[in-house]
């Protein structure tokens, strides 16, 4: 028979994973906007009617 420890419900949370986590394994990402807002220029050209799709 196997025994978990009963998991307790509390406010504060359990901080002994935290701290031995080790971010120096985490891998180097690089972050790429995919919907970039529209430029002051773009938004002037849309209101003037100009903005070809």
């Amino acid at each position: 028979m196997l025994l978990f420890p009963k998991a307790k419900m509390s406010d504060k949370p359990d901080m002994t994973e935290i701290s031995s986590f080790d971010k120096t394994k985490l891998k180097k990402t690089e972050t790429k906007e995919k919907n970039p807002l529209p430029t002051k220029e773009t938004i002037e050209q849309e209101r003037k009617g100009d903005a070809t799709p």
